[in-house]
């Protein structure tokens, strides 16, 4: 009898964590975070399944995050990853998700679980030509589907404590109009608030958690344990020179920063096909000025609200000239610091990230050094 109490008394500490810590903090939790990063294509954007993705991310991982001085995580996840087209659990990843989170609590940092892509809606589709694939939101069933979807993850993970881990619903949301997302976050955060009252949520903004689009954000009013969330990559063509997905892939011209990207000589030499992308470089100045007036709006809207401000996504691709990387992103890290803005770095391991998984050893410590700086 007393190993069946014991069990009982665990259980209910476990689901009342949140309520517990919130009563003792004027309902507010206190998953309070600074600096992170995303570990990305592991639990989304891969194609590896069985052992080789059961290495790719282990326990040293989070150790190496916390002894680094990183204080929380992003993980991503993909509908297709933990859901057959049926809709039935695939176990493998759940118990890899679920060792995330202990590893991560055991080393120290906070996690975000981030829903990244479902089948219903993926925010490349525009660029990739098959926008038509994105569904969610004109269809009652993809919504109703993106719910229980987050009714299963809310059953897994509500036993952890709210002020350990949280959960941002859905990334990079690109509707064609800002009221159909508003609408989405309305029914998606009624019906978590229904099962889980406290649980820190991240909402972001429409258009790629774009910061142009923040002001039409429409935040559920009266919830503190909401953290407002944008991404920024700006200027594309410093963070993504030469990323072969891109516009710019072809140009091979020089880019400068701070200053006027791209020069006359430059953009004359350039190939014609690419000229309209680049004249948006050739006038426009790039230097820590032109981010804190990108950043106006997305502080503004965490001021309105009361409410803390994440960027979770930002970083420069890995071929990117490390002088010009660095100089990006020691402005970018100036910005934060005088507004308070939370960030994880767009990633750990992959081709934006500072650590190399193949040869267990930095890739970019630098990068490392610069962004754990005081």
């Amino acid at each position: 009898m007393k190993k069946v109490f014991f069990s009982l008394a665990v259980l209910l500490m476990a689901l009342t964590a949140c309520t517990q810590k919130s009563e003792k903090n004027d309902g507010v939790n206190n998953f309070k975070i600074q600096r992170g990063t995303n570990v990305s294509h592991w639990l989304s954007q891969s194609e590896e399944r069985g052992e080789a993705r059961a290495k790719h991310i282990q326990e040293d991982d989070f150790a190496r995050l916390d002894s680094l001085g990183f204080d929380f995580v992003r993980l991503p996840i993909d509908e297709v990853q933990f859901w057959d087209e049926e809709g039935n659990k695939l176990p493998e990843a759940w118990e890899l998700m679920d060792n995330a989170i202990q590893w991560a609590e055991k080393h120290h940092l906070r996690t975000i679980v981030d829903l990244h892509i479902i089948r219903s809606h993926y925010f490349n589709a525009v660029n990739e030509g098959g926008a038509s694939a994105n569904t969610l939101f004109t269809s009652d069933e993809a919504q109703q589907q993106l719910i229980d979807m987050w009714y299963q993850l809310s059953d897994v993970l509500k036993g952890y404590s709210c002020d350990s881990v949280a959960y941002e619903f859905m990334n990079e949301p690109v509707a064609e109009d800002h009221e159909q997302w508003n609408a989405l976050i309305a029914k998606v955060h009624k019906a978590l608030r229904e099962r889980e009252p406290q649980r820190t949520l991240v909402i972001g903004s429409n258009l790629w958690q774009g910061y142009q689009t923040i002001q039409y954000l429409k935040v559920p009013e009266g919830d503190k344990n909401i953290i407002l969330s944008f991404h920024y990559y700006n200027p594309m063509l410093l963070t993504h020179y030469g990323a072969w997905w891109t516009p710019l892939k072809n140009y091979t011209g020089k880019v400068n920063y701070p200053g006027v990207l791209v020069s006359k000589e430059d953009y004359e030499a350039a190939p014609d096909s690419i000229k309209p992308e680049l004249e948006q470089y050739l006038t426009q100045e790039w230097n820590i000025d032109k981010i804190r007036q990108d950043f106006a709006d997305a502080i503004a809207a965490a001021n309105k609200y009361g409410l803390q401000l994440f960027c979770g996504e930002w970083g420069v691709y890995e071929p990117v000239d490390r002088e010009l990387a660095y100089k990006w992103t020691k402005d970018m890290l100036t910005v934060f610091k005088e507004n308070n803005i939370a960030w994880t770095t767009w990633c750990y391991d992959a081709d934006f990230g500072f650590w190399d998984q193949q040869k267990h050893d930095f890739k970019d410590k630098g990068l490392v050094d610069l962004l754990m700086a005081d």
